[in-house]
């Protein structure tokens, strides 16, 4: 157990960024699902935006790698041309 307050503190400040992270993270796992589920061309692109804007926030916050959410909306954009 730590001794020092300032590592207690540090503890309490790291379990709640945990959680956080692991919130949004989830998220944008669900979204990222549910994108490439779509089947339809017209819905696909109306979900994109709202999927491209959650990456590059847990990109710019360090929730997740800045070349991660570059792949992952490099691999959307090619999913979503292919769409008929």
């Amino acid at each position: 157990m730590a001794n020092h307050k300032s590592s207690i503190k540090r503890i309490r400040q790291e379990q709640k960024r945990r959680l956080h992270n692991r919130y949004y993270a989830k998220a944008m796992r669900a979204a990222v699902r549910k994108l490439r589920a779509t089947t339809e061309k017209a819905e696909a692109e109306k979900q994109y935006p709202v999927v491209q804007k959650m990456l590059d926030k847990l990109a710019k916050t360090n929730t997740i790698h800045k070349n991660k959410a570059a792949n992952l909306k490099s691999k959307l954009a090619r999913y979503i041309q292919k769409l008929a």
